[in-house]
């Protein structure tokens, strides 16, 4: 049977986890029907990172972002001076966003929202997709991306209840399932709530992968798309076909 064409929007890629063995990753992801791995990254050193792989595997699609726990102003305007200069090489800013999850302190969630505000308003300055990172934030990531008109979207692993998640759908906004929707009541209930056409796949490799205790990668999308066609009662054929056409219309993709 032919492999499901399929995009991996979200997956860290120059970390430890893979450094020994990418190629050899990235072949299973292409054996698997992976066309492309959307690169995201935490810091400075990350988007350049993301930049060199993407130059020497065609397959790797880099981002650069500020991973939402680093506080600091100044880092965030070497990441936009670095967009910035290389905003054509660029398929997305991320990923960024907010996380109440480690942040717990009202100061520094203020100076955290600053600095999403700032990637926000980038991201309508150059047209460029953001990749949203919205740990147990997902309602207050959600309004401000509303508030400040942003207009491509992309919520990854979004961990909030389908309810919260509609005023994203309705604005146009698109929510990326990564493999442990397969253990995740959660991940299962939004797929179930949320319509097709809103709906992305990913991996966050290597993390988020069906055996938490197993390094996730990217020939694992495949078994989000499966989740999610069993999960709407859909042939898969179909999931992945919308899917992709989704993955297209945000980052305006050349089939």
């Amino acid at each position: 049977m032919k492999p499901l064409t399929v995009i991996d929007t979200h997956a860290h890629l120059c970390v430890e986890a893979f450094t020994r063995d990418l190629p050899a990753v990235l072949d299973r992801a292409k054996q698997a029907g992976v066309e492309a791995i959307v690169a995201v990254g935490e810091n400075l050193e990350d988007a350049r990172q993301n930049l060199a792989l993407a130059k020497r595997y065609p397959a790797i699609l880099p981002a650069a972002g500020l991973y939402p726990t680093i506080l600091d102003m100044t880092q965030a305007r070497k990441i936009d001076a670095f967009i910035r200069r290389h905003k054509d090489m660029l398929v997305a800013i991320g990923e960024v966003g907010l996380d109440y999850w480690k942040v717990k302190e009202e100061e520094e969630r203020e100076i955290q929202v600053e600095i999403f505000k700032y990637f926000i308003r980038l991201s309508n300055n150059l047209d460029l997709p953001l990749n949203i990172h919205s740990r147990s934030a997902g309602r207050r990531a959600l309004a401000l991306l509303l508030k400040e008109n942003a207009r491509r979207v992309q919520m990854h692993a979004f961990d909030g209840k389908a309810a919260i998640a509609l005023p994203g759908v309705e604005a146009g906004y698109f929510f990326s399932i990564p493999p442990s929707v397969l253990r995740s009541r959660q991940n299962q209930k939004l797929v179930r709530q949320l319509p097709l056409t809103c709906l992305l796949v990913e991996t966050d490799s290597p993390v988020l992968g069906p055996d938490p205790k197993s390094r996730n990668e990217p020939a694992n999308v495949r078994l989000a798309l499966k989740a999610i066609a069993e999960i709407k009662e859909l042939p898969v054929e179909r999931v992945a076909e919308a899917v992709y056409e989704n993955t297209r219309r945000l980052y305006r993709f050349e089939r």
